[in-house]
């Protein structure tokens, strides 16, 4: 694998839809009815039905192992999550090679997850990789 400071991952864009989240429960087992109570989520002050924070966390995690040639060489990741995500937006997957680390064979890769309206959903993002 052969990657240059700079060089982009390829995007990943999903729209989130009310039975993706339903899914995601049922296979987290979190089946908190935020994620799919409208009535309920806006009882606690949220908009309506949110999204699973991990769920968000999975697919930038997909978009990442999608671009590499053995997806066991993602080796960390780590996110700030920074704005909801509704059913019905679009979110999209992005990142970009920050460094290198030649000794350790690994590249490091700013990465994050925008919505259709451009906020970052998962923002500071942080990628290792192996390049091995």
């Amino acid at each position: 694998m052969t990657i240059a400071v700079g060089d982009r991952m390829a995007e990943l864009s999903q729209v989130i839809t009310r039975e993706q989240i339903k899914a995601y429960a049922d296979a987290s087992g979190d089946q908190n009815p935020i994620h799919q109570d409208d009535e309920v989520a806006r009882s606690v002050g949220l908009p309506g039905v949110i999204a699973h924070g991990m769920l968000d966390f999975g697919l930038l995690a997909r978009a990442l192992t999608d671009c590499l040639d053995d997806p066991g060489r993602l080796r960390r990741l780590k996110v700030r999550f920074s704005t909801l995500v509704r059913p019905g937006d679009t979110v999209t997957c992005r990142g970009s090679v920050s460094a290198l680390v030649g000794g350790a064979g690994t590249a490091t890769l700013d990465v994050w997850m925008e919505n259709q309206r451009g906020e970052r959903v998962l923002n500071h993002g942080e990628a290792v990789v192996s390049l091995r």
